[in-house]
């Protein structure tokens, strides 16, 4: 079924929108999921809430792109629950990792006292990420937005672990030193 379809069926609030959603999508978002949790029940039970939020959005929303609208609302959940469970002094999954790897250039939410603040520092990370040259961005998306494994990166494109690694570290450093500029760090 065609997303515009789908979307149909949210806005007309036919249940088999969940259905459809699930069919078409709901692999995917299982993936989102279990790379940022390390429990299959937590990440099953985020893409469950997913369909719910997308429930509770559409209307008034209409997502332009409707894979990336689940990937969001899923990786938000995730997140939420990877949180929850790290101070339940559980978790696991890539998010430790990923969220390490990028300590070294964007402060914790904690530290960012304003909500415009905030706003800002997103605008600064959207505008650096769209800048990267198409495959450095791709991988660094692939990395901290979706928590891909690097060394499943590195086999979609075809190079070394080793070497997108290197493409990520670059990456990050060049996010420092723009972050550095604008006065975040």
């Amino acid at each position: 079924m065609e997303d515009c379809a789908i979307i149909a069926l949210y806005w007309a609030r036919d249940e088999a929108a969940i259905a459809r959603s699930q069919e078409k999508y709901g692999g995917y978002c299982r993936t989102v999921a279990g790379r940022l949790l390390a429990n299959p029940q937590d990440a099953e039970e985020c893409v469950s809430d997913t369909w719910l939020a997308a429930w509770g959005s559409m209307p008034p929303h209409r997502p332009q792109a409707l894979r990336m609208f689940f990937a969001k609302l899923t990786r938000r959940l995730a997140f939420n629950r990877f949180k929850a469970n790290t101070a339940e002094k559980r978790g696991g999954g890539q998010l430790p990792l990923v969220l390490e790897e990028l300590s070294e250039c964007v402060a914790g939410s904690e530290d960012v006292q304003q909500q415009v603040e905030d706003r800002e520092l997103g605008r600064l990370v959207r505008d650096f990420v769209h800048a990267l040259p198409q495959r450095e961005r791709d991988l660094f998306l692939r990395r901290y937005f979706f928590a891909e494994p690097v060394k499943e990166i590195a086999l979609r494109y075809g190079i070394t672990a080793n070497h997108a690694s290197v493409i990520l570290r670059r990456a990050r450093g060049k996010l420092r030193a723009e972050l550095e500029k604008e006065g975040y760090l």
